[in-house]
């Protein structure tokens, strides 16, 4: 008897196989807009099915490794990576995923909306960058701190165009060193501080806990400027050169690929997931930084600049992986044959899929949103975008988050076995997701936030005008869903009015998690109905569906059966 080998699903090509992908550019950017992206787009996803996915598998066989000594003895604490990571890393830059809302040329050609167009070179790279989109997202939020009006323009010019090069060879990427042990998520427990030095740099000293791509050339680093006194308002944002080459405190004998003297580094983190991505805890001892913007002026407020950014790549990533484990799975329904036919004519299987269809299309337009309002504060400073923007971020991170990792899961079952094993890939989707609510803030610490923004910044309205806007846009399309948004409207008002009322009260307190889930879906919701209304086929479906599923907590499997092919 032969030994049965399983025929290798292949995928649809990431950009022209995502229908909802190319009409949400076709209306956020216009049709000259779109066909002026097609191109780059095109050649992304290319790369993507090509030599990055050989890239992508290779940096996650080979993840990172801390060298401490050298053959004869000298601590130099490098860290060595695989040519897949390196081929990641040089891809990022050449197509320009991080620099394209910060060129010239793009904005010229889509203005606030080069932040869509680099949405969507997320939603093509992300999925199989063997997580290098990690260090991408800290060097935009790099990026956007540095270009703020008050940090120091020498420090701006000698890093900014780094990050934002599309050049391989001069690009650089950031690390990002904001927790400590001892305090987690609770920056006022920082302990690093810093102190000033005769020629306008400042020295830090401390320990950090959990610093993401290490092996970048930079790091944004926080820490509590000598004399600041408590609490985490008065943390200051630093840029620490990572490699002697960048420091002059190093001798002129010194490596440049060694760390800058006074950072050490204790270890590399042994991770669920995300394991091509170095992450090291770091101690810091009189080591050389530039600070961002006076520290003399609480500077946590400046350093949140980059938390937002990275905030909103965390959700373009979940929904990225989202979409491309459910283009996997349903490739693999075609492939795979189960009690004499294609598992892809189970009713079930395809009920299953429809629901991660579902889930996949809010996820993305819920993080597109996002994007598209962070590229109107920087580029129009629209105070209406900034407002909603307030509370979209955190909103978007959290429940994106929890929808790629519960979507993974499914994605892992719905290859059973072979869903289980390393060596198909599909095992890394999980172990991945399990990151997104995770980084940069868990859902209960956005939860608070969200409490915090509608209560000091009356954040919540802004929500309130989009739902109310999207029951007029889905009366035509049907009364029904209409009337479900005009009651969780409602709802929300009433929910929001008491956490204005009483911000600490305990009831508040403890349903800040489902308060936040809920706004998020009615965003969500809202955002399917005007796509919808322009005229998308697939997100008038999406709307219905997930309107049923997350705000009336019906099931929709005989729907999403149905409809399976055009959910797709």
């Amino acid at each position: 008897m032969s030994r049965y080998v399983q025929p290798v699903p292949t995928t649809d090509d990431p950009y022209t196989g995502d229908a909802l992908l190319r009409s949400w550019l076709e209306r956020q950017l216009g049709p000259a807009g779109h066909a002026a992206a097609k191109g780059r787009l095109a050649d992304l996803a290319a790369d993507v099915v090509g030599p990055l996915r050989a890239a992508h598998a290779d940096a996650e066989a080979h993840p990172p490794r801390l060298v401490r000594y050298d053959p004869w003895g000298a601590r130099v604490d490098r860290i060595d990576t695989s040519a897949g990571w390196q081929a990641q890393r040089a891809a990022a830059a050449r197509h320009a995923v991080v620099a394209l809302p910060y060129l010239a040329s793009a904005r010229g050609t889509w203005g606030a909306a080069a932040r869509v167009v680099q949405h969507a070179l997320l939603h093509l790279y992300g999925p199989e960058s063997a997580t290098f989109s990690c260090p991408v997202a800290m060097a935009d939020g790099a990026a956007a701190l540095l270009s703020l009006p008050e940090v120091d323009p020498g420090v701006r010019d000698a890093w900014l165009p780094r990050l934002t090069s599309t050049d391989p060879e001069t690009a650089v990427v950031s690390g990002q060193w904001m927790t400590e042990s001892q305090g987690g998520s609770d920056l006022s427990r920082s302990t690093t501080t810093g102190r000033p030095a005769a020629d306008g740099s400042w020295r830090l000293t401390g320990e950090k806990w959990f610093c993401s791509a290490a092996d970048a050339p930079m790091a944004v680093a926080l820490a509590r400027p000598e004399g600041a006194g408590r609490g985490s308002r008065v943390l200051a944002p630093f840029l620490v050169p990572r490699y002697a080459a960048d420091s002059p405190l190093a001798g002129a004998t010194a490596a440049a690929d060694t760390p800058a003297p006074g950072i050490t580094v204790h270890r590399l983190k042994d991770k669920l997931g995300t394991r091509a991505l170095p992450t090291a805890e770091i101690g810091l001892r009189d080591a050389y930084a530039l600070p961002l913007g006076d520290p003399a002026v609480p500077g946590l407020v400046r350093a949140m600049t980059l938390v937002v950014v990275t905030r909103v790549h965390n959700a373009a990533a979940a929904a990225g992986g989202m979409r491309r484990g459910l283009a996997q799975a349903r490739a693999y329904a075609e492939a795979r044959h189960v009690a004499g036919g294609a598992l892809s004519g189970s009713p079930l299987h395809r009920a299953t899929l429809g629901a991660l269809a579902v889930d996949a299309a809010g996820a993305f337009v819920l993080a597109g949103h996002a994007f598209t309002l962070l590229g109107r504060v920087e580029v129009g400073a629209d105070p209406e975008a900034a407002a909603e923007l307030r509370v979209v971020a955190p909103l978007a991170k959290l429940a994106t988050g929890r929808l790629a990792v519960s979507s993974a899961s499914e994605y892992v079952e719905a290859f059973g076995g072979a869903g289980y094993v390393e060596d198909t890939g599909v095992a890394r989707l999980l172990r991945d997701a399990q990151v997104l609510p995770i980084w940069e803030g868990t859902t209960n610490v956005l939860a608070l936030d969200v409490l915090r923004a509608v209560s000091r910044e009356d954040a919540g309205a802004p929500l309130l005008r989009r739902l109310t806007a999207a029951v007029d846009l889905a009366r035509p399309l049907s009364p029904v869903l209409a009337d479900t948004l005009a009651g969780v409207a409602d709802e929300l008002r009433g929910s929001l009015a008491e956490v204005t009322a009483d911000p600490a009260a305990v009831a508040v307190l403890a349903g800040a998690r489902g308060l936040a889930l809920r706004m998020a879906y009615a965003l969500t919701a809202a955002l399917l109905v005007e796509h919808a209304a322009w005229g998308d086929e697939q997100a008038e479906l999406a709307a219905r569906l997930w309107i049923r599923r997350w705000l009336r907590g019906e099931d929709i499997a005989a729907d999403a059966h149905h409809h399976l092919d055009v959910l797709c």
